[in-house]
């Protein structure tokens, strides 16, 4: 499945607002919204904002959420079209949908600063599951599920030396448990939307465009 290759700032210049596609970078001065915070185009700078409408809205949310996880829509609509029919809160089957992709919860742990990042990682055959090698990005993983980093690929630059920039101070999110010296991380529960830190509006919004 083809996946966007391009400039992964113009997206956030598009939806006018930082979702971290960049790591580090997303939160320094460099940032493309800090040097033009307006869309990408010709006309951007002097285009007028108007007052979006219900659809314009919902569609905004959904392009926002769907640009944070980097998901193609196919996968996305897949995703969420199955949280709607699951049983209990909407928005936390939702979150689930979208957290427990193995590449998102490589990210999760701390072993990569974006989750392209982490899917490359995963992709490459870096990531462990319970000891053994997965390499399927959108897997699941499930609650007691160990992810660690193939022994053989702790030697490499990536983990020896960039990884210890960030991976120190990095802190997990409440449904992960993170080992940092065996560089591992421990599924402890189900996330819940709060835990995803994604908006509640957003996820509304979300849901209402696929139930149209």
């Amino acid at each position: 499945m083809g996946r966007y290759r391009g400039p992964k700032e113009k997206i956030e210049r598009r939806l006018g607002e930082r979702l971290g596609l960049k790591g580090e970078r997303s939160d320094t001065p460099k940032h493309a919204l800090v040097r033009r915070p307006y869309p990408p185009g010709q006309h951007g700078p002097n285009r007028r904002p108007g007052r979006p409408s219900e659809y314009a809205n919902q569609l905004r949310s959904k392009q926002k959420v769907r640009h944070t996880y980097r998901l193609q829509e196919k996968q996305f609509k897949a995703g969420i079209k199955k949280a709607l029919g699951a049983e209990g809160s909407p928005y936390d089957a939702v979150a689930k949908v979208l957290e427990l992709r193995l590449d998102n919860a490589v990210f999760r742990a701390g072993l990569s600063q974006t989750r392209d990042q982490s899917r490359q990682l995963v992709g490459h055959g870096h990531i462990t599951v319970n000891g053994k090698k997965l390499s399927i990005p959108s897997a699941v993983v499930r609650v007691g599920d160990v992810i660690g980093v193939r022994e053989r690929s702790r030697g490499r630059a990536y983990f020896s030396a960039a990884v210890p920039q960030w991976y120190p101070k990095h802190e997990a999110p409440a449904w992960m448990i993170v080992d940092k010296e065996k560089m591992s991380a421990t599924v402890k529960a189900i996330p819940s939307a709060e835990d995803s830190g994604l908006q509640t509006t957003d996820l509304q919004a979300i849901i209402e465009y696929y139930s149209r």
